[in-house]
């Protein structure tokens, strides 16, 4: 029997959990700024996400989590942005697979891998989107999980104020995308 000379990694049901999360900008103004939880038992400043449910997709799970965490209500903000993936659809028969830059993309701009406990058996995979405000951060009134104070930023301000390296990671890859379009 011949394997694959890639390394490979199986998870079954069991040992994974699929998160998804968004960056929420507020793009009605000239500046743009961005959302950040604050989790208030741990005092941390977080990117809002979640577990996926049973039958969700995926973008609708990211959207969900946003609205359960910030109390705002979102839309997919579509970004010219490089992936492996074919285009929707493929008119030239075979193609590579090698990046290429679409654009208006409502996919995942990055997905997260992380090991949970001191398992290596165990994951968690978080994709990740963009999100715009479907109003602006006026409009109406925003009734967050009791857990989480949601709060907008300036882009730099964002970045510093994030508790963790690896969700500043995830805002500065996105904001590059938003300000790129």
């Amino acid at each position: 029997m011949t394997t694959s000379s890639a390394t490979t990694t199986q998870y079954t049901s069991e040992q994974f959990v699929e998160s998804c999360g968004a960056i929420l900008f507020d793009l009605s103004t000239q500046s743009k700024t961005v959302c950040l939880i604050h989790y208030q038992a741990k005092n941390e400043w977080l990117l809002a996400k979640g577990r996926r449910n049973c039958g969700e997709s995926r973008h609708e799970a990211a959207l969900r989590e946003v609205h359960e965490e910030t109390g705002y209500r979102a839309h997919l903000h579509p970004v010219t942005m490089y992936t492996r993936a074919p285009p929707p659809i493929d008119e030239q028969g075979h193609m590579p697979d090698k990046p290429r830059s679409y654009p208006d993309l409502t996919e995942p701009f990055i997905v997260t891998m992380r090991h949970l406990g001191d398992s290596v058996d165990d994951v968690k995979i978080i994709w990740w989107y963009i999100a715009a405000l479907d109003e602006g951060v006026g409009a109406g009134s925003a009734r967050a999980e009791e857990e989480f104070t949601a709060k907008f930023f300036p882009l730099e301000d964002a970045v510093k104020k994030l508790s963790f390296q690896n969700d500043r990671t995830v805002l500065q890859k996105a904001i590059s995308l938003v300000e790129d379009c």
